[in-house]
């Protein structure tokens, strides 16, 4: 079905073709940049699912996301690792949706369930040390990556620099877009002084833009953090706080970097997602699935530094933004398979 297979999962494919000659069914997945906590945690099921005996699955990584998941609504794969506005906004005709009947994107954004959740990447702030960024106060008059030209990145960036500076774009910042394989040339060569973009700790991006020179990264002024407006901002459908310890960011980023907060603690905006399926999938092969994806968290964390980071293996609603108007609930098969092994799920995220 599939022209191309990326080269981990094929990899994985053949790794564990002998075990996999007996799986019981054929499946195809699509996740976002290689190298993505995404495509990393849907390389993992590739193999993990292999070894099992339980699919043979055939992943596309590279794509673009609000394309495959709707590719998924539809029935035409079998599995996406997608962050849940997505479904939100389907759902709602909106957005990169909003050509849809209403109607009929109900019942697509609807037929999103998960195996799991996770967090894709944290929005932040950072800037080589050279350009003389102190905090998110001096963005005004620099040139700012927001994100991408088209998309949710650039338009989330430029709120999180307005609700915690009071600072507009174009008005009192320069804001700059690019797409995200040409972000760490812009601000490698200087097109732009500071990024306010979605990262991992650390993720592809900021390893590449670091090799070039000293970086520092900024938590998120604590005061304005936990104002109501800026709470409200954070937990809308799509996203959630992230908090986390100081010294687990310093620890992740290692040399080369210097983290600053006011405090013990470093504070972002999570975009929580999942690896994510039909609800029409057979109950018992999603137990399978997602119990290969518990039994092996160990593994997927140690997969990149940055995955320890991202929430594998929390179901809690508060981590990943469950319930309320994030639509995706967990498949019944997932269900089994996390209270079979001890977890116990928030009941607005069951089906």
């Amino acid at each position: 079905m599939l022209k191309t297979i990326t080269k981990a999962a094929l990899a994985a494919t053949f790794a564990f073709s002998a075990s996999a000659g007996f799986a019981q069914v054929n499946l195809t997945s699509n996740a976002a940049g290689a190298g993505t906590a995404g495509a990393l945690s849907a390389t993992s099921l590739v193999e993990n699912a292999a070894a099992r005996g339980i699919a043979n699955i055939q992943m596309k990584d590279g794509q673009t996301g609000t394309k495959y998941v709707m590719a998924l609504a539809e029935g035409k794969i079998d599995l996406a690792s997608g962050p849940f506005i997505l479904p939100f906004l389907m759902a709602k005709a909106a957005g990169p949706y909003s050509n849809l009947e209403k109607d009929a994107a109900k019942e697509l954004g609807h037929s999103i369930q998960m195996l799991y959740p996770y967090t894709f990447s944290i929005f932040t702030m950072y800037a080589y040390d050279a350009k003389g960024v102190s905090g998110w106060e001096d963005l005004k008059g620099m040139k700012v990556l927001n994100g991408p030209p088209r998309g949710t990145a650039a338009l989330n960036s430029r709120s999180l620099i307005q609700l915690f500076t009071g600072l507009k774009s174009e008005e009192d910042y320069d804001t700059v877009t690019v797409n995200w394989s040409q972000m760490p040339s812009a601000i490698i060569d200087g097109t732009v002084d500071a990024a306010v973009i979605p990262a991992m700790f650390p993720g592809p991006r900021v390893t590449q833009a670091s090799a070039a020179g000293a970086m520092t990264m900024f938590s998120m002024p604590k005061e304005q953090f936990e104002a109501p407006a800026t709470q409200k901002f954070l937990n809308k459908p799509g996203s959630t706080p992230f908090i986390v310890p100081l010294a687990q960011i310093k620890a992740a980023m290692g040399d080369g970097w210097t983290v600053v907060s006011e405090d013990d603690m470093f504070r972002g905006k999570a975009v929580p997602g999942g690896d994510l399926v039909n609800k029409s999938m057979d109950e018992e092969l999603a137990y399978q699935l997602t119990k290969s994806h518990i039994e092996n968290l160990d593994k997927i964390k140690a997969m990149a530094p940055f995955m320890a980071t991202l929430n594998f293996g929390d179901v809690s609603e508060q981590a990943n933004g469950l319930c309320g108007a994030n639509i995706v609930k967990f498949h019944p098969g997932a269900v089994r398979a996390w209270e079979e092994a001890g977890h116990a799920l928030p009941d607005c995220a069951k089906p």
